[in-house]
């Protein structure tokens, strides 16, 4: 079988660009163009647990596809690529490599000599190290790095790397955009599809090490025996590429599925009624990572039901899982119908003053910003204000605000901004978000990074092709929050689709410029949450009418005859104080700050002069064109570079493009219309005015978007 994938792939370096599917993802393993040797001959690896065979098996599976011949695990020759730990190999022992660097999940990669024979090492202190040092030596001949004099040691920076999936048992999956979950819960645990070990070998392969399989809205039937078993088959799948599984577990399960009239966090009965349910799974899954835990926000249950605290709630879940080494990752996207104050600023109220009542166990998941996985956020208050707690980032990589899976916005840059951002925690700059989240600000050791995943049944697996660097850029990002987002694109393009340099600087500056076009045409200069009600497909900054002020757009653009945005200094909310003095002085003043906020933070006149020169309004309707016009330099740029992509899939991105050019412009136009509605403004010279009515887009309903 090996042989003849080899020709198959020795026969395609003679044909034209192959069409494909986007299922490979980044790991597509084709052969190399002439003129790039890879001198590997032979693979020796002693080591029989399953990472060790996964590393060995993904080896053969790399070096063969990408050299066009049949590289097999064998005995020592020149150029051999031996792998293992010093435990599991007689070469790494009596090469003594020094491991000290590269930590429990870490690896180096060697060039030395062997019994006179030149080899390379690809070594560790655990057998996933040796996995993930694997996929960092194919990443070097997929980017046609040099293999001569290799000297690399790397480790990752977080502890737990984590995607949140946010799919419900009927196979939906709540703002996913790649079709129905990829977990067939009907034929678990009897079914194992290949999918999932391809999946697991992808997740591996950027340093992924857990997945939270269900919805953080969760449901209590998860945590049944039934379903119970169905995780376990799930996690035997996972396990040889170092992947744990979690859940999301239902604080109101003791009710539901116990049986018990409470589910008071310091009653008893519910104590030993999660500590007998942990037992319950840690039987089935020795290695189970834990729980995650949405509670008292947007109707969820949770231990304010019962007038106790987060910190009560989590810890009794903590105590359950300690024995068993299981952490709980306790989410702090809160905001309460009694309290209508800006949702800007509840988090921090509920948590803060619970900062050294957690148990050891416990991580608090903080998302990105403090709205809502908005286009452009700033980074969250409570980064930097919790020295006593370990805080989880948690991202979001399926695009709930950023055009769904039709937008191409890559999220690495957006994820590289925020990790990027000085908190100046205890005063001191260079406290950037990256080293809270790793620890290194407040000493934590319990380190962890969580993205909502993208992934569904789409043959591409995240619904488009450029959405799959979402998810990459995630796994890089997790493993090193201080790596470049620029450098993680460049790495993909050429893994995914060519290493010639006239696809790769286009393409990569594109992605780059990406995520700033979707800010611009959706919502420029800090206004935020302007998507339409429930699905948050398309423009809704009308609507005034929903059941919660908070829920309504124009809460948070609060334009009216006079000026537009949130005024959030001592004057408004004053949510600015949240942050510490510092972090707080770079968006106090509008002369001075990053405009790209300046409506987060500030209510501003129309008449207002921004740095350009301009009135707001006019700036305004500038930058919204500005977006949409960029989305149709970026359907150009593509269309240039049709000769180095397959057929199918240039095909599908110009076909995303061609729709996200007349999302964008609908957007602009909308959101002109309706803010020229209020301003009384006209529009700057040059600029053409909406397309459609202002009736017209506030008609438009959308009942069955995806994801809703």
């Amino acid at each position: 079988m090996l042989r003849w994938i080899v020709a198959v792939c020795a026969l395609m370096l003679a044909l034209p660009v192959q069409a494909e599917d986007g299922y490979d993802l980044w790991q597509r393993y084709r052969p190399v163009e002439a003129g790039y040797a890879i001198p590997a001959t032979s693979i020796v690896s002693e080591g029989t647990t399953p990472p060790l065979i996964a590393a060995a098996q993904e080896l053969e599976r790399g070096l063969s596809g990408l050299s066009g011949k049949v590289i097999e695990v064998g005995t020592l020759r020149d150029n051999a690529v031996i792998i293992g730990t010093p435990s599991s190999s007689a070469a790494i022992a009596l090469l003594n490599p020094d491991l000290t660097k590269a930590g429990e999940e870490g690896f180096i990669i060697r060039t030395t000599r062997l019994n006179d024979r030149p080899v390379t090492i690809i070594a560790a202190n655990r057998d996933i190290g040796v996995l993930y040092g694997v996929f960092e030596y194919l990443k070097l001949i997929q980017t046609r790095q040099p293999l001569t004099s290799l000297n690399i040691t790397d480790a990752p920076k977080v502890k737990l790397r984590v995607l949140n999936h946010w799919d419900n048992l009927d196979g939906s999956v709540e703002r996913g955009y790649a079709g129905t979950t990829i977990w067939d819960w009907w034929k678990l645990p009897d079914v194992r599809h290949p999918r999932y070990t391809d999946y697991a070998r992808a997740n591996a392969s950027v340093g992924i090490n857990g997945t939270v399989l269900n919805n953080v809205n969760s449901n209590a039937v998860s945590l049944s025996p039934a379903y119970i078993a169905k995780t376990a088959a799930l996690a035997d799948t996972f396990r040889p590429y170092g992947i744990k599984v979690y859940l999301s577990a239902r604080f109101s399960a003791p009710i539901e599925e116990g049986g018990l009239k409470t589910a008071d966090p310091l009653d008893p009965q519910v104590r030993a009624w999660w500590k007998a349910k942990a037992d319950e799974i840690y039987a089935a899954i020795p290695d189970f990572g834990g729980f995650l835990v949405k509670a008292n926000s947007e109707g969820q249950p949770g231990p304010q039901d019962y007038k106790r605290s987060h910190a009560d709630g989590a810890n009794m879940l903590a105590e359950a899982l300690k024995p068993h080494g299981g952490i709980v990752m306790w989410r702090a996207f809160v905001y309460s119908h009694e309290k209508p104050d800006d949702r800007h600023k509840q988090a921090y109220d509920e948590f803060k003053a619970l900062d050294g009542q957690f148990a050891d166990n416990v991580l608090v998941q903080v998302k990105n910003g403090a709205i809502d996985f908005q286009p452009r956020e700033p980074f969250h208050p409570m980064f930097g204000a919790m020295p006593k707690t370990p805080l989880m980032m948690e991202f979001q990589i399926t695009k709930e605000y950023l055009g769904f899976s039709t937008h191409l916005a890559y999220l690495g840059q957006y994820y590289e901004e925020a990790l990027k951002a000085d908190t100046f925690a205890g005063g001191k700059a260079g406290n950037t978000v990256a080293k809270v989240v790793e620890g290194a600000v407040d000493n934590h050791t319990l380190t962890g990074i969580a993205g909502v995943a993208n992934i569904g049944m789409d043959r591409n697996w995240s619904g488009s092709d450029f959405d799959q660097a979402n998810w990459y850029a995630f796994g890089r990002l997790a493993w090193n929050p201080q790596a470049s987002s620029r450098a993680i694109a460049d790495d993909w393009a050429r893994m995914t689709f060519s290493n010639d340099p006239a696809f790769v600087a286009p393409v990569v500056d594109m992605m780059m410029t990406s995520r700033e076009t979707v800010a611009d045409y959706m919502t420029p200069l800090g206004l935020h949450h302007l998507m339409d009600t429930g699905h948050h497909y398309g423009p809704g900054p009308w609507v005034d009418n929903l059941e919660r002020a908070d829920w309504n757009p124009v809460y948070y653009h609060k334009a009216d005859i006079n000026g537009i945005g949130f005024d959030r200094m001592k004057t408004g909310s004053n949510a600015i104080a949240q942050y510490t003095p510092k972090a707080a002085k770079l968006w106090a003043e509008p002369k001075t700050m990053d405009e790209r906020y300046l409506l987060w933070f500030h209510h501003v006149p129309w008449d207002y002069k921004v740095k350009s020169g301009r009135t707001l309004w006019d700036e305004v309707v500038v930058t919204y064109s500005k977006g949409a016009s960029d989305v149709t330099t970026m359907r150009n740029r593509w269309a240039s570079l049709k000769p180095y992509v397959d057929a199918d899939r240039f095909e599908a991105v110009a076909t995303n493009l061609m729709i996200q050019e007349r999302e964008a412009r609908w957007w602009r136009d909308a959101s002109v219309a309706y803010f020229q509605s209020i301003s009384k403004r006209p529009l700057p010279a040059g600029y053409s005015a909406p397309e459609k009515t202002l009736e017209y887009y506030r008609s438009l309903k959308f009942p069955y978007a995806p994801g809703n």
